[in-house]
């Protein structure tokens, strides 16, 4: 099962405009995913305690379970474009102790040694395209799930592609006006499996038809 998640503004935004290293979610973007930082299942994945419990919570836990490997973008990864000479140091944007936890294959046009991390992550760099990302990814899964995790982009090329099984959107309601859209120059097919109200975002599950 291949599946994928993200967070969308009302607008179909993923992220804001003027994305940059310094600000990789864009003008505004930080606002799609504010409804995950309190949450106790969410601080627990990142090394802390506390947080609230509740439907969005429940959806968290279930959308990280079982998952055996994932597949990230170069920019998701972070570190600027081009090759990796200019910094071998960077290590993605969440510190020495990512909360993956399994295997990320990283897409890149640059080949860099496999980083790995506290906790079981280990980052691999795909520099052959999305199907071989995806073959890996699988092997490493065994039975379990594997996530595109991201950005947009990404996410596109595997949707455009066929190979994306369930899709699930986290719709804040905020307008963003600009940046970058999922579905800019596709059109898949979705049929909808669920839908939950959380207090302010609603999560919908989608299966892909082919």
């Amino acid at each position: 099962m291949v599946s994928s998640q993200l967070s969308i503004s009302l607008d179909g935004y993923v992220a804001g405009p003027e994305q940059s290293r310094q600000d990789p979610l864009g003008r505004g973007g930080l606002r799609l995913h504010e409804w995950v930082f309190g949450l106790d299942t969410w601080r627990a994945q990142h090394g802390m305690t506390g947080g609230d419990r509740g439907v969005d919570a429940d959806v968290v836990e279930d959308m990280t379970r079982d998952i055996g490997a994932y597949v990230m973008g170069r920019r998701m990864f972070g570190g600027g474009d081009g090759d990796w000479d200019w910094d071998e140091t960077w290590q993605g944007w969440w510190g020495d102790d990512p909360p993956f936890r399994t295997p990320v294959f990283v897409l890149s046009h640059h080949p860099r040694t496999p980083l790995v991390m506290r906790g079981g992550t280990e980052f691999r760099f795909v520099t052959d395209g999305i199907e071989s990302a995806l073959r890996q990814a699988r092997e490493a899964a065994g039975d379990r799930r594997v996530s595109i995790a991201g950005g947009a982009s990404t996410v596109r090329q595997y949707l455009a592609a066929g190979l994306i099984d369930t899709l699930q959107l986290h719709l804040v309601p905020i307008v963003l006006g600009g940046g970058e859209r999922l579905f800019d120059g596709i059109a898949p097919r979705l049929e909808q499996t669920a839908v939950v109200a959380g207090p302010t975002v609603t999560h919908l599950s989608y299966r892909v038809l082919r």
